[in-house]
């Protein structure tokens, strides 16, 4: 892919779009017209024949589904353009490479379809959006279908749906971005059918992101759903009304680094038909619950959980009501190791929900001020679990307790072992 250096460099062209145009479109003068469109794309498709830059000279143009072809720079000073939408999509590319966008205010004014977006792109290949601000659109801000590329260092903010829309991705990036005040998402990385996506999202910073329907697949920082291979690193993400971090029927995600703060439900969830999910050294403050490594009778297993810090666990969920205060919760052959837990209205670390525990080890953990340190099934069916080396102080009701479903079996399964055939219990440190 070129990067804007070589693209100027090989094809030095550059066309500047004449200040009466942005005149022409302003705002102030009414509805785009016509006119003032067949101009603007005019201006567009000639840039991409000379294979050079349109610079857009200082000013607000209101403008409405302007194609972008292939080989193409649009960019201005940062701040010094506007272009508002005109009842839908801003941009819209289809079958492109090497698209450009750099330095643009993309406004949607709050008006258009909560089914669209600022920017649409389909099918699109080596784009760079770079150092651009999106606000105030009821849809998306960019909504990306079988596209590569990048999307880095911009700003979106008041969007109804959710900022960034990455669907069925061939290996983009979002990167270093600042999102604020979503109505349902900050970035979602999905697809139709479960494969290969590949995306990384990392370096962004994600606030104030709420869910308008549902009890879950809404109101998440960054949501991956039936996408595999991606990867999600040093983010920080708060105030979300459901998950910072949220894996649905992913294979071999990565979310580590991370930090995760004020979330109103779980704050790392890797939920339904997933596998080789790695959670691994990420902070988590202030949640209803921290981390959730789940449903093993959807197919949910294999994973690691190392290297985290969970603290301030809420005592309730005040957009899921089914939510129940836990620091750490694993089902199936998962490895929890090497965390720390403290300040837990409820379980520090738990091991499976009634019949659904398999292969789970409990390794190696600190867990303080739990009311119940460390939980694990008992029920008939349970499969196998080992807690060992765990060091555990400040339990107010068990330091390892045997669960049926939610009642404790057992208070001290660190001598009340034996009656377990699933449970193996050696090395702890309860104080």
């Amino acid at each position: 892919m070129l990067n804007r250096r070589d693209f100027i460099g090989a094809f030095g062209a550059t066309i500047a779009l004449a200040p009466e145009l942005a005149q022409a479109q302003a705002t102030s003068v009414g509805p785009a017209t016509a006119e003032t469109l067949s101009t603007f794309q005019a201006m567009v498709d000639q840039a991409a024949a000379a294979g050079g830059d349109l610079m857009l000279e200082a000013g607000e143009y209101l403008v409405n589904g302007i194609r972008l072809p292939s080989n193409l720079t649009v960019r201005a000073a940062r701040g010094a353009v506007s272009l508002v939408a005109a009842g839908g999509p801003v941009f819209v590319a289809d079958d492109s490479r090497n698209i450009t966008l750099e330095g643009l205010t993309f406004d949607g004014s709050g008006a258009g379809r909560a089914d669209g977006a600022l920017v649409e792109l389909q099918n699109c290949e080596g784009l760079m959006i770079a150092d651009c601000h999106f606000r105030s659109g009821p849809g998306n801000g960019i909504t990306a279908y079988a596209c590569s590329g990048s999307v880095r260092d911009s700003r979106f903010e008041g969007f109804g749906q959710t900022a960034l829309h990455l669907q069925d991705g061939k290996g983009m990036a979002a990167l270093n971005n600042v999102i604020s005040d979503c109505g349902n998402g900050g970035i979602r990385v999905w697809r139709y059918e479960g494969g290969h996506d590949g995306t990384l999202v990392s370096g962004n910073r994600i606030s104030a992101i709420y869910s308008q329907s549902g009890n879950g697949q809404n109101g998440n920082g960054i949501n991956v759903f039936q996408a595999d291979a991606v990867i999600c690193s040093d983010n920080v993400i708060s105030d979300c009304d459901f998950s910072a971090l949220r894996a649905n029927t992913t294979h071999d995600t990565i979310f580590s680094g991370n930090q995760c703060l004020d979330c109103r439900e779980v704050a790392i969830f890797s939920e339904f038909g997933f596998s080789g999910s790695i959670i691994a050294d990420n902070l988590i403050d202030r949640a209803a619950s921290g981390i959730s490594i789940t449903n093993l009778d959807s197919g949910g297993h294999l994973a690691v959980c190392s290297g985290n810090i969970v603290r301030n666990i809420s005592g309730s969920s005040p957009t899921n009501p089914d939510t129940v205060p836990t620091g750490i919760f694993a089902e199936a052959d998962t490895a929890v190791t090497g965390n720390v837990v403290d300040n837990v209205p409820g379980t520090g670390i738990a091991a499976g929900w009634g019949p659904y525990l398999r292969n789970v080890l409990v390794s190696g953990n600190v867990v303080s001020n739990a009311l119940i340190g460390i939980g694990v099934s008992v029920v008939e069916g349970a499969g196998a679990a080992r807690i060992e080396g765990n060091l555990i102080s400040g339990a107010g009701a068990a330091a390892i307790a045997g669960m049926r479903w939610r009642e404790i079996a057992t208070a001290d399964l660190s001598t009340d072992a034996d009656q377990f055939a699933n449970v193996d219990v050696g090395g702890n440190t309860i104080s």
